[in-house]
């Protein structure tokens, strides 16, 4: 059985981000393989070395940061399951809440929790619009596309790698050509969409570590997804050619 958390998701679900969750259940269940979901909210007890796949989304600035205070209590005890191969995708705000800080336009820092070695300051103008990006998985060359919309432009420090090279758009801070971060098992994209039900490799590639982590086959069986990957291609060929 696979354990699949999604943190407040009362409060961390802007863009419809909550349909990375579905689309993680919904790959496993087509495949016969047993996934329980647990939903964790504000003040809620959590046992993250119980969890295989930790989802965290995005939100406005106030409910990032009654979430930030929240999650700042288990700060640690995450810290540790991602040491020990907790998969966890973080999308947006979440992204930026695991970094070292967020420095706001009076110069105001803001406190992550300092899991990953990045920050985030506010740029003079939001980044906005359809990306396209390639990224490496299994040690093939792999092309994702999402939509970005975000003030804070991100930057990676030396252990931290991008998740991958922006081809179309702007990417973590519309300067170095990278977008997100990569860090164990862990993956930080500024890519709505939602990002997972737009690329089913990353999808599966996530549930492949997820079992891995649990000790089960990571062999996948097939999925007839001929319909969304034409429909995707397209979409990169357009973002490619326009950039």
């Amino acid at each position: 059985m696979l354990s699949v958390c999604h943190l407040y998701p009362d409060l961390l679900n802007l863009y419809g981000d909550r349909g990375n969750v579905i689309a993680f259940l919904q790959r496993c269940r087509w495949r016969g393989i047993p996934v329980d979901l647990q939903e964790v909210n504000m003040g809620d007890n959590i046992n993250f070395s119980q969890i295989d796949f930790l989802f965290l989304g995005g939100g406005s600035d106030r409910e990032q940061n009654l979430m930030a205070a929240d999650l700042g209590k288990h700060r640690d005890k995450l810290a540790q399951a991602i040491d020990d191969g907790l998969v966890v995708l973080s999308i947006c705000g979440g992204y930026q809440l695991l970094g070292q800080y967020y420095r706001t336009l009076d110069g105001k820092e803001i406190p992550g929790l300092g899991i990953l070695d990045h920050y985030t300051e506010a740029g003079e103008k939001r980044l906005i619009g359809n990306v396209a990006i390639e990224m490496e998985l299994d040690g093939r060359k792999v092309k994702a596309t999402g939509f970005e919309n975000h003030g804070g432009k991100t930057i990676l420090k030396d252990d931290v790698k991008p998740l991958g090279k922006v081809l179309s758009g702007y990417g973590n801070n519309g300067e170095d050509g990278y977008e997100g971060a990569r860090y164990k098992n862990v993956f930080c994209s500024y890519l709505h969409g939602p990002l997972l039900p737009k690329n089913q490799e990353l999808t599966d590639y996530l549930i492949k570590q997820a079992l891995k982590r649990r000790g089960m086959e990571e062999k996948l069986t097939a999925i007839d997804d001929s319909v969304e990957q034409s429909a995707n291609e397209r979409m990169l060929k357009r973002l490619i050619k326009g950039a």
